[in-house]
């Protein structure tokens, strides 16, 4: 019931594993494509992580409906509910890298971040075009304690505008704004595949009426 019956000896079954391995990457080849292909065309429900998160709830439905272990069941959704989450940001980075454009602009004031856990110690910056046109951008990387207003920043933003603009923080390439993604396929996939592997059971033959064993005829 937590972990899945895994009803076999020795290695398990190869067709299991093939089952698995093509859950796991049709699921996350789902919940992905999703993601990019809302950032590179601009569709909202993609771009949000609405299609994302459906497709996560469909290999969870999948994993219930095969009978997997609870336990594998609530490490698949966890794992595939974060990936559709974080992929919306991903692909907005690897479309601006792909076909952004940089620009200096202006920091128009600098504030520390103390709210959410994971965005302390960021310092944001307001900015405004170098011909003093207000910018709705409200930037974190480049942007650092010792940024003053006045400063210059590099922007990069989206021609097309479907991503909000990003700040310049090194030189980064499509290959190192995925790498960021690899750990999470990877776990996915891993994890449909134990999930699917250990909810193999045998199938049990019924003792007719009166038997001792299976087969065996009543005293």
């Amino acid at each position: 019931m937590v972990w899945g019956p895994a009803e076999f000896t020795g290695l398990p079954p190869r067709m299991l594993i093939g089952e698995g391995l093509c859950a796991g990457v049709l699921g996350t080849g789902l919940i992905t494509g999703a993601g990019f292909f809302g950032a590179w065309t601009g569709e909202s429900a993609f771009a949000a992580g609405d299609v994302g998160l459906m497709c996560a709830l469909g290999l969870v439905l999948y994993l219930l409906l095969v009978r997997a272990g609870r336990a594998m069941v609530g490490i698949v959704a966890v794992l595939a509910v974060g990936l559709a989450l974080h992929t919306p940001q991903i692909a907005a980075g690897v479309v601006l890298t792909a076909r952004g454009q940089e620009r200096s602009v202006v920091v128009t004031s600098v504030q520390a971040n103390e709210g959410a856990p994971g965005a302390r110690g960021r310092y944001f910056c307001s900015v405004e075009n170098r011909d003093g046109a207000p910018s709705s951008a409200r930037i974190w990387r480049g942007c650092t304690q010792s940024t003053r207003p006045g400063d210059a920043l590099a922007l990069v933003y989206d021609p097309k505008g479907l991503v909000p603009p990003r700040g310049v923080e090194g030189a980064t390439s499509v290959t190192d704004v995925l790498r960021s993604l690899a750990g999470w396929v990877a776990g996915l996939v891993v994890a449909c595949v134990i999930a699917v592997v250990r909810s193999f059971r045998l199938l049990v033959h019924p003792v007719a009426p009166g038997s001792d064993r299976p087969g065996g005829q009543g005293a």
